[in-house]
């Protein structure tokens, strides 16, 4: 099986480190860009504006960092569409995420709402799969996106886009690491944002993907089929161990990436064992 292409190589995205700090991406979206870069952030957290032109209001999706660079870039955004912030919605609990989800939702007078009750907070609203928010003058669609964790969201807007937080980067693919990442979850989820038809993708970390999402999608299910037929082939060949694996499968790659790739080969090692494909007992493997 030849590695799937990735068909946002041909398009004319940013290089990394040249993203704007803040972009208006549609009349219902802005984004606006947190200085928290990282090799596992990208460029940083993207914080989203959402909300109806002329409405007065708007919605924060994934704050990010609680940071006053950051915080002072999110209140010029609100600025130069005249809206205050009257919610707070969080994809998932990560902290380059929703750290500053409870502080701003404190300093907006703004309620908190996310799957997980912590993030959401005493006073704040936990939200499950299907509900519609009419917020900000638009409507905002809950999707359940579990799989890069237990408790991840996304969210699709009335322009069809959907922003999908780390279920679907920018650039590269997202981590679905053990224990806590779940691939086969994390397969449906795809399929369900796929399902949706989205027009664009406005994602976590990097840039948003409008050229064609359904090609992104596409192309992260074949990585992950990849993966799987790589991990199944290495095994037959004589590895047995999650280390011989990552030696295997991620040889060309520079070591410092190892240990995530072994937390990633970990978590599609379940689903292998899940369907009695593998024989996995902790960091040791075998044909079933």
């Amino acid at each position: 099986m030849d590695a799937p292409l990735d068909p946002r190589l041909t398009w004319a995205l940013p290089a990394p480190g040249d993203m704007a700090r803040t972009a208006e991406l549609e009349p219902l979206v802005t984004r606006v860009l947190a200085p928290n870069p990282s090799g596992m952030t990208l460029d940083g957290t993207n914080t989203y504006v959402v909300g109806a032109p002329g409405s007065g209001q708007a919605v924060l999706v994934d704050p990010g960092p609680d940071d006053a660079a950051h915080l002072a870039a999110v209140e010029e955004a609100l600025a130069a569409r005249d809206a205050r912030c009257v919610a707070v919605l969080v994809t998932h609990h990560h902290g380059d995420h929703a750290e500053a989800a409870l502080p701003w939702g404190e300093r907006f007078g703004a309620q908190v709402a996310a799957a997980d009750p912590a993030v959401a907070g005493a006073g704040g609203r936990v939200l499950a799969a299907g509900e519609r928010l009419r917020l900000a003058g638009t409507v905002l669609d809950v999707v359940a996106t579990p799989g890069h964790c237990a408790d991840h969201l996304a969210f699709r807007i009335d322009s069809g886009a959907v922003l999908v937080g780390d279920h679907v980067l920018g650039r590269g693919t997202s981590v679905i690491s053990h224990p806590e990442g779940d691939v086969m979850a994390y397969l449906e989820s795809l399929r369900r944002v796929h399902d949706l038809g989205p027009s664009a993708l406005y994602c976590g970390h990097g840039p948003e993907l409008t050229e064609d999402p359904l090609a992104v999608l596409d192309y992260y299910l074949a990585h992950r089929a990849f993966r799987e037929q790589q991990v199944l082939a290495a095994v037959a060949g004589g590895a047995g161990s999650v280390d011989d694996l990552v030696a295997t499968i991620y040889a060309a790659y520079p070591r410092e990436v190892w240990p995530a790739a072994a937390a990633s080969t970990r978590s599609m090692l379940d689903k292998l064992a899940q369907e009695g494909r593998l024989t996995v007992a902790g960091d040791e493997v075998r044909p079933a």
